[in-house]
């Protein structure tokens, strides 16, 4: 080999080696979080998700970038991250600020549903015995982190506003003391605050032998809740996408957000939440992104002591210039923001009409899959009438017929027409489409004619036992289409699971009972097929999982989508003893 080739093939070796065997260096997804906890408390809290994401998204890094309130809205500002990870109160300000858009909503196992998630306790020491209710507050010493925390003192002015308080002009003193949260606990224990502000859980959260020395006023009753709080509850922390985001980057997140299994502490995401309440809150005070609505459109003009009037004029006309130009601002804001609701309202209405029309083609869904025996059910009445005709006409020709004759199958005949019509007009009134209405129903009685639409359309039906014991007569504010829809998607399920199973050992348990704290109903419905193993029934409820062949797996997330929205919980568990499935889910009771 020549020395000329000796030197190439050097070189080679030395400046292409590392080039050749370096790995492509991962796209890093940034992800901007407020931060209201220390840094490594925050970055251990939210490893999981970084882990779920890395998996998730092959070629992609995830980077956590941790910020206070401005931090973070400087971050947005110059497009420096490419989701948001902010509590309610933040997510709207930047929202209305910035156009950024959530794609999922936090899902935890301590809130009822993550449209109730975030709340206020405001506590006392246990031995104050002259403070009982919020409006005892006024003239009082109060604590609080500061006034850009939402789940405390935001959404607690909220309720003193209601009461006719003001916590800047009726409380002797109003104090933000900053994180951690037991800043505030310490004030109220030491006596430096009369009262503190603490977001929902603080207290539960703390030693029994220190929470024993606080007690939360006016509490409210949340069903579900598991926490004392004073103020109503708000939904869960969105991710949200900016305006910049590749569109493809944001599906995927997305996507595998939806996807992910909840963590050992119970953390998942879910759909996106409805925030107009936290926009009623900030519209009510007009503060934060609705602080415009306080604020005057006359500026003082700076009083000037000079002599000459020339100069007095020119003020006053610069004044009048300056008033008319910001005149003309505000009113332009304004109705930038008033498009902005507009259309808002417009995607909501279509987002409700979408999710009607998923719920109708989920009913014909069902009705599709059991209306294979429907002629056979339809033909056993039509069969009857055309006997008792035909018998009729034959004693009519053999000069037997007698008046006795005529009214037994006259009788008979009704009878089986009102059978055959009864199944249709059922069929017909569970496959109507119309828009959902609320009202105050016996759920006894949606199960049973539930249970009568579902019997009505299969041939060989299987053994329904319904056991209504106390719950009898106890009623539920639903929409009654929707839960017959669940109900009866249950009972196909229950069908389903046990077809490979003789006829005679085919059979399905309906049970309803009052919880033990007397808010809620829960029916249970059992069959006795071969069950599920438990990683399927973790995943049972997710968008488009499938047990079956030719199953979309929709199904049964739409029930659990329908459940939560009435204010309860679907769930999926083996049973105590024996085979099968146990699917069980709860309303709020709405008994005087």
């Amino acid at each position: 080999m020549s020395f000329l080739r000796r030197c190439i093939l050097l070189a080679l070796i030395v400046f292409a080696g590392p080039l050749l065997a370096e790995p492509a260096e991962q796209r890093p997804v940034r992800i901007g979080l407020l931060a209201f906890l220390d840094a490594e408390a925050m970055s251990r809290q939210w490893k999981p998700l970084l882990a779920h994401l890395g998996a998730a998204l092959p070629g992609q890094r995830p980077v956590l970038l941790q910020f206070d309130h401005k931090g973070l809205r400087d971050a947005v500002a110059s497009g420096s991250v490419d989701f948001v990870i902010t509590n309610p109160g933040n997510y709207v300000a930047l929202e209305m600020e910035f156009g950024i858009s959530r794609i999922a909503t936090l899902d935890t196992a301590l809130a009822p549903s993550p449209m109730r998630a975030v709340g206020s306790a405001v506590i006392v020491r246990a031995d104050r015995k002259d403070l009982t209710k919020l409006a005892d507050l006024a003239g009082r010493r109060v604590a609080a982190v500061g006034e850009d925390a939402f789940g405390g003192f935001q959404v607690a002015w909220r309720e003193f506003a209601q009461l006719g308080l003001d916590p800047y002009a009726d409380f002797a003193e109003l104090s933000f003391v900053g994180l951690p949260m037991r800043a505030v606990t310490d004030a109220v224990a030491s006596g430096r605050a009369d009262a503190g502000i603490v977001r929902a859980c603080t207290i539960e959260n703390l030693p029994a032998s220190a929470r024993a020395g606080f007690r939360v006023l006016s509490p409210r009753a949340e069903a579900d809740f598991p926490c004392q709080t004073s103020t109503r509850l708000y939904p869960d922390w969105p991710i949200a996408t900016l305006r910049s985001t590749p569109p493809a980057l944001a599906k995927a997140v997305a996507r595998a957000l939806l996807a992910m299994p909840a963590t050992a502490e119970g953390m998942s995401w879910t759909v996106p939440a409805d925030y107009q309440a936290v926009h009623e809150l900030f519209r009510e005070l007009q503060t934060g992104p609705y602080s415009y609505l306080k604020e005057s459109t006359l500026r003082a003009a700076a009083v000037r002591y000079w002599p000459v009037v020339l100069v007095l004029a020119t003020l006053l006309l610069g004044w009048i210039i300056y008033t008319v130009r910001v005149e003309h601002l505000v009113h332009a804001r304004t109705a930038e923001l008033r498009q902005a609701l507009d259309e808002r309202k417009a995607i909501e209405a279509r987002m409700r009409v979408h999710q009607e029309q998923v719920e109708h083609l989920s009913r014909l869904s069902i009705l599709g899959e059991l209306s294979g025996t429907l002629a056979h059910e339809i033909n056993q009445p039509l069969a009857s009438i055309s006997n008792y005709a035909q018998s009729l006409v034959r004693r009519v020709d053999s000069g037997r017929l007698t008046d006795a004759a005529v009214r037994e199958a006259g009788s008979e005949i009704a009878g089986q027409a009102e059978r055959a019509a009864g199944i249709l007009a059922r069929i017909r009134g569970f496959a109507r489409k119309r828009a959902a209405v609320r009202e105050r129903r016996v759920l006894a009685q949606l199960v049973r004619e539930a249970v009568a639409l579902f019997a009505g359309m299969i041939s060989n039906r299987p053994e329904i036992r319904i056991d209504e014991g106390a719950a009898a007569n106890c009623t539920v504010e639903v929409d009654p289409l929707q839960i017959q829809q669940v109900v009866l998607n249950l009972l196909k399920n229950g069908l389903d699971a046990m077809q490979d199973l003789p006829a005679t050992e085919r059979h399905l348990l309906i049970t309803l009972e009052r919880e033990s704290e007397g808010a809620a109903l829960r029916v249970s419905i059992r069959d006795f097929g071969r069950g599920l193993t438990p990683e399927a029934r973790e995943r049972l409820f997710e968008p488009f999982f499938t047990t079956k062949p030719d199953g979309l797996g929709l199904g049964l997330s739409i029930c659990a989508t329908i459940i939560e929205a009435h204010g309860g919980r679907l769930s999926a568990q083996a049973p105590a003893e024996g085979p099968g499935l146990v699917f069980t889910f709860a309303l709020p009771m709405h008994d005087e």
